[in-house]
């Protein structure tokens, strides 16, 4: 059989997130049961400024196992990115992926799945920050697994934020409002959004509600941070996509927590805590989700898609 090439449409029409949301919980169940693997991403950088970064996992669904690898290339002239798919038996190389619109949205389900897992079912008010590419899927996927009726936005851009809250207000027929800084995105919010690129710490602490799930997915690097450390610290419960990756690279945790595993006592993986099913717990003030990227979750999605179009 021929290497199928799935474009971004295809993958836009093959991949709703309903099934983004399944595939992504069940890559991280398999991560729990031993039903799955996942190699932490690489990074190699030359001196004219390019970074190609790979990431490789195999998933066991009911028809096969499946391996795959994810590649992409980041610069001054922006990110390329591609997924590809072989049978986890033969080897075949079975499909390849442009996947900047995969990669969009299993990172918004990730989010999804962590955010049905632990914060309050009646959820309604949800505070983003950050305005790009990343931040549609996020509010989409929360939107899906909590009755969300208000979002409030902020990027430092008014003009994009302004844009992202009339874009997602008109595809997902919920009040999306544009504000002024990160606190008044957050305050009152029972579930809070870091969708950034930041450096340094862009969720106000003080501005946080008194029982608040937040989602802190931007920052992929040791070198980055979204949360300040006193977040972190008060937090009654920290979850992890992958406690390999973060420990290299979640900068938010390795500030407050420091750089060595046995600091880190503390969190649990997202896979252990569905297996166990650990959920929300009326009683808790602050669940932190800390999504690096997973490449596991691009195998399942690929693995989601491929199968659609044979269907």
């Amino acid at each position: 059989m021929p290497e199928l090439y799935f474009s971004e449409e295809d993958v836009d029409r093959l991949l709703p997130m309903s099934e983004a949301i399944a595939a992504v919980e069940q890559a991280e169940l398999a991560l729990a049961t031993a039903a799955g693997v996942n190699l932490p991403r690489r990074r190699l950088s030359v001196p004219q400024g390019a970074v190609l970064h790979d990431m490789c996992a195999a998933l066991q669904r009911p028809e096969r196992w499946y391996l795959g690898y994810k590649m992409y290339s980041t610069s001054r002239c922006g990110a390329r990115f591609t997924v590809g798919l072989f049978d986890g038996q033969t080897g075949e190389p079975l499909a390849r992926f442009a996947a900047d619109r995969l990669g969009q949205r299993r990172t918004g389900a990730a989010s999804g799945v962590a955010t049905r897992l632990l914060a309050s079912p009646e959820a309604s008010e949800l505070g983003i920050i950050g305005a790009g590419w990343q931040a549609e899927s996020q509010v989409e996927a929360i939107c899906h697994v909590r009755p969300i009726q208000k979002v409030r936005v902020y990027s430092r851009d008014p003009a994009r934020r302004a844009s992202f809250a009339a874009k997602m207000q008109t595809r997902l027929d919920v009040e999306v409002l544009p504000v002024d800084s990160a606190a008044a995105a957050v305050e009152g919010a029972a579930i809070v959004v870091t969708a950034t690129n930041s450096k340094t710490p862009v969720l106000p602490d003080q501005a946080l509600a008194e029982r608040v799930h937040i989602n802190a997915m931007g920052s992929n690097a040791v070198h980055r941070r979204e949360l300040e450390s006193a977040t972190v610290r008060r937090a009654d419960r920290i979850v992890l996509d992958s406690l390999q990756q973060c420990l290299q690279e979640a900068g938010d945790l390795v500030a407050a927590l420091g750089d060595a595993p046995h600091g880190w006592s503390c969190v649990e993986e997202l896979g252990t805590a569905l297996a166990g099913k650990r959920g929300y717990n009326p009683e808790s003030r602050l669940t932190i989700f800390k999504s690096t990227g997973l490449a596991i979750w691009d195998v399942a999605c690929a693995a989601v898609i491929y199968e659609n179009n044979r269907e």
